[in-house]
């Protein structure tokens, strides 16, 4: 039997299709609803990376735009889809403008657009600065826990970098059962350190904080490594630092040369996506040729597909993924609209039907 449908079927099944509603959401109503559901939220990413290892997810390249005449900023689009229960389409639009700093405002800004599966109309637009973070630190928190399992679980842990993403993902290793006898922070802004600094001593943590003048000194002094910099290439060269085999989370994926990985284990959260846009991982593979560096993915891991080594440094590089944006975006979607709080936009589409 011929499952072509013919010209009439086609016309009553659109017909029978409507547009959803679209609704807008703050910067405020998504801190409201990710605040304290850290734990929900890392298992909500390892959700995702399994669904997205087993092929139910389509997560094209990443698309940089770039400024001749601001070549330090960029805008990215993020564009996946996702299945299994969240059954969501769209794009991740989000920029990085280090100058703000200077100007007292954050660096990255961004929003999320959320497609409907079945008719592709766009039903929300998410503030997505927090949601960013929110999965970044979600990564790297779940990252800590399965790349420590089977050595000494860390004690120490350094940041390299002390801005918002530092800040989150402390938060998320904090409220993931994570504690620490010793805290490092090193950054080349003393005034970002000291801000980070006071950060952890306004929320209490019970260990000992320690800024360090130097990535060496806070390296050395860490089992558990956080790099979240906005280094556009290599600054740590001397693989000697990492000689007592830390667990590295690579974030802000351009810190390390090549001999650093080529020391290492190194995991990625997607092998295609971190091999490009001259991260390390990428330089890796421009220098010899070959991925014979890389050890597996993140979901290599979870699943038991690799093993990961308690001999030699061991470094996540996650190139951040879309389908994380949008797993997370749709939990907060889901929230609001089941709260009775969402901003829907009246008439904003409004030709909708198609001779008028």
């Amino acid at each position: 039997m011929s499952t072509t449908l013919s010209a009439a079927a086609v016309s009553e099944e659109a017909e029978r299709a409507t547009a959803p509603p679209f609704a807008v959401i703050s910067g405020a109503q998504v801190q409201g609803v990710l605040q304290g559901q850290e734990k929900e939220i890392v298992e909500l990413v390892e959700a995702t990376y399994r669904l997205h290892g087993a092929g139910d997810s389509v997560n094209p390249p990443s698309y940089f735009l770039r400024f001749p005449d601001r070549p330090s900023s960029r805008i990215i689009a993020l564009p996946a889809s996702i299945g299994g229960p969240m059954r969501v389409d769209g794009l991740k639009w989000i920029s990085s403008f280090p100058e703000n700093v200077a100007a007292g405002i954050p660096r990255a800004s961004a929003v999320l657009i959320l497609n409907d599966h079945d008719t592709g109309y766009p039903f929300a637009c998410l503030e997505a600065s927090i949601i960013s973070a929110t999965r970044t630190a979600a990564s790297a928190a779940l990252a800590a826990d399965w790349l420590s399992r089977g050595r000494q679980r860390p004690t120490r842990v350094g940041f390299v970098g002390a801005g918002l993403i530092a800040r989150y993902i402390h938060m998320f290793l904090a409220e993931t059962g994570w504690s620490f006898d010793e805290i490092g922070v090193h950054d080349l802004s003393a005034q970002s350190a000291a801000g980070f600094r006071g950060y952890l001593e306004q929320v209490g943590t019970a260990g000992r904080v320690t800024v360090h003048d130097s990535a060496e000194a806070l390296i050395k002094s860490s089992d558990l490594v956080v790099f979240a910099t906005v280094a556009a290439q290599p600054h740590v060269s001397d693989l000697s630092w990492f000689a007592h085999h830390p667990v590295v989370l690579h974030v802000s994926l351009r810190d390390l040369a090549p001999q650093i990985l080529l020391g290492s284990a190194n995991v990625v959260d997607d092998i295609e996506h971190c091999l490009k846009a001259n991260t390390s991982p990428h330089l890796v593979e421009q220098l010899t040729g070959n991925r014979d560096f890389l050890l597996g993915t993140l979901d290599d891991v979870m699943a038991g597909r690799v093993s990961v080594p308690a001999d030699r440094p061991v470094i996540f590089s996650p190139f951040g993924l879309g389908v994380l944006d949008l797993a997370v975006g749709k939990y907060v979607y889901d929230k609001v609209a089941s709260s009775g709080d969402l901003q829907v936009i009246d008439d904003f589409f409004s030709e909708l039907r198609r001779h008028g």
